[in-house]
């Protein structure tokens, strides 16, 4: 009796582990998990975000535009089926300032300027989240106002080296030192830094000299982050400054557009860094303050988008 006993444990025992070693196996291979696909965000005050979300009466915030009849279809998938924003619990968010925790998390709406905007993460993190398996982490660093010129200016060319640009290298690397802490969600088994998505331009279109040198700079800011971080020809999606949509005359403004596009048809650029066209998101509405893209919602969303679809694009096949 008690032999039998004792049998029967040790088939329980043995089936027990069976299980654990096939339960380890399947979260081993799971996929999603290994490595943490690492995107950095970085620009001036329209990749900061300005997009307003609520206001279902108000055209030109995310929220019109789910409940429009003209346009609900379109992007019913910002929602779920109780109305409420999406929240992808793959993809994660870390803006500055990293002291604060409402400044990280899963992605969702209200990690723009403010908790009221989004900005180019939005769009951006659920198409690369929908077109990976990998666990994602946005890495967003924006400072309202700051040119490439002096602000963003790389090492490559030449003067004061800029301390947004520093601020891009060294939060970026305080992130990556402490992804537990900023990525709770983190399965501990190593990141990539997979791409780096540009929304600037604004500033330096205010001063011909700074126009005149903006392709050079755009250049040598790719190279220098790349050569920073390690990774040689790292994915670089440029959404260009199309504020005014195709109604933009104004030449520096212009000047700024056709840098833009230069540097991502560099023969060394090939197959790794794109511009995205984003004139076709301007909207003259809600605020028509002639800034900050009018804090129109859809904008913001389209630009970012845009700039996942042409990053997935740059990835390639992730299998």
């Amino acid at each position: 009796m008690n032999a039998s006993k004792n049998i029967a444990a040790g088939i329980a025992v043995l089936v027990v582990l069976s299980l654990a070693i096939f339960a380890s196996a399947s979260s081993a291979e799971q996929p999603g998990k290994s490595p943490i696909k690492v995107f950095i965000l970085a620009g001036q005050s329209n990749m900061e975000g300005f997009g307003t979300i609520e206001g279902e009466d108000r055209k030109g915030t995310l929220r019109y535009l789910v409940r429009d009849p003209a346009t609900a279809d379109r992007y019913k998938h910002l929602v779920d089926k109780q109305g409420n924003w999406v929240v992808r619990d793959d993809v994660w968010v870390r803006c500055l300032p990293l002291d604060k925790p409402e400044r990280g998390g899963p992605l969702d709406v209200g990690f723009g300027a403010k908790s009221s905007f989004i900005g180019p993460e939005f769009g951006f993190g659920l198409i690369v989240g929908d077109a990976l398996d990998n666990q994602v982490l946005l890495i967003k660093i924006a400072f309202g106002g700051h040119s490439l010129a002096k602000n963003f200016r790389p090492p490559s060319s030449g003067g004061d080296v800029g301390d947004s640009y520093h601020a891009v290298v060294n939060h970026t690397r305080a992130v990556l030192k402490n992804l537990k802490t900023y990525f709770p969600d983190y399965d501990g088994r190593g990141y990539e830094i997979a791409g780096f998505g540009w929304h600037q331009g604004w500033n330096d279109g205010c001063s011909a000299d700074a126009v005149a040198q903006y392709e050079q700079n755009l250049a040598n800011f790719i190279r220098d982050v790349r050569q920073e971080f390690g990774v040689k020809d790292m994915p670089f999606v440029i959404a260009n400054s199309g504020f005014a949509g195709w109604q933009q005359k104004v030449d520096r403004r212009l000047g700024i557009i056709k840098a833009q596009a230069a540097v991502a048809k560099y023969d060394e650029f090939k197959g790794n860094v794109t511009c995205v066209e984003t004139r076709d998101f301007f909207r003259p509405y809600p605020s028509r303050h002639n800034y900050h893209w009018n804090f129109n919602g859809e904008t913001q969303y389209l630009i970012g988008e845009a700039m996942g679809k042409a990053m997935v694009e740059l990835l390639g096949d992730p299998d």
